[in-house]
């Protein structure tokens, strides 16, 4: 989702640089690291970064996301923030000949265009703001302190958006320890959203012990060899 949403960005990108609209680049690379990166990608992923085990793939395929995106957002801002983006550049490709002025902005393949996976996402992200306010409120309330404490049970009523949910770890992308999908009919106190038809969400809370590395509430926490661990962090340290 993330090279997708490079791919749109880097035609837009490329267009405005030839037309001298520097502005707009900016704009955009703004609007594209605080909403999808920050608030959205790095918010989910750092959970694999941090915790996961160092050769582990989902880990190391976030890792080439980075590259990918420092690359591409050092390129792209060079000719705007000139002295900040070649300081960045010979942070990561030190030497006397190096300079990421002297770089063409990479090349996007045409594979990393993928509309489909794009409105999957898009539903996805949807299904998300309707939890992530259902966890608010709780929060809110003091009923818990952090949306880890929760594992809500999530009705969706359409079988495709429900299937989109399950392709992918939703509690991961929602950071809670636990979270279930069901297509049930939506309880009279669930939380729902106007925007969002056809999901409601029952605030559940997290069942087990915190983990002392990740931070998950799970119920294998303390039956590992490394003790105040989840198995995750367990193999993790071995």
């Amino acid at each position: 989702w993330v090279l997708h949403r490079v791919s749109e960005l880097s035609v837009k990108i490329e267009d405005n640089t030839k037309n001298f609209n520097l502005h707009d680049i900016y704009t955009d690379i703004h609007n594209f690291c605080t909403i999808d990166l920050s608030a959205f990608y790095f918010d989910i992923r750092k959970d694999v970064l941090y915790c996961d085990a160092q050769n582990n793939a989902t880990r190391r395929a976030a890792r080439t996301v980075l590259d990918i995106l420092l690359e591409r957002l050092t390129t792209w801002l060079a000719p705007v923030l000139f002295f900040t983006m070649e300081d960045v550049w010979l942070e990561r490709h030190p030497g006397e000949d190096s300079s990421v002025h002297l770089m063409d902005f990479p090349h996007t393949p045409a594979d990393w265009r993928d509309e489909p996976l794009a409105g999957k996402w898009e539903d996805i992200r949807r299904v998300r703001r309707v939890v992530t306010g259902a966890i608010e409120i709780q929060r809110r309330d003091k009923v818990i302190g952090a949306s880890l404490e929760a594992a809500p049970v999530v009705h969706v009523r359409d079988e495709d958006v429900l299937k989109a949910l399950k392709s992918v770890p939703f509690e991961d992308v929602c950071i809670t320890s636990d979270l279930s999908l069901t297509n049930d009919p939506i309880p009279d106190e669930a939380f729902r959203m106007p925007e969002v038809a056809g999901v409601g969400v029952v605030f559940e809370k997290a069942d087990g012990e915190k983990c002392l590395r990740c931070w998950k509430i799970l119920p294998d926490v303390g039956h590992h060899e490394h003790a105040g661990t989840c198995g995750r962090c367990n193999e993790a340290l071995r």
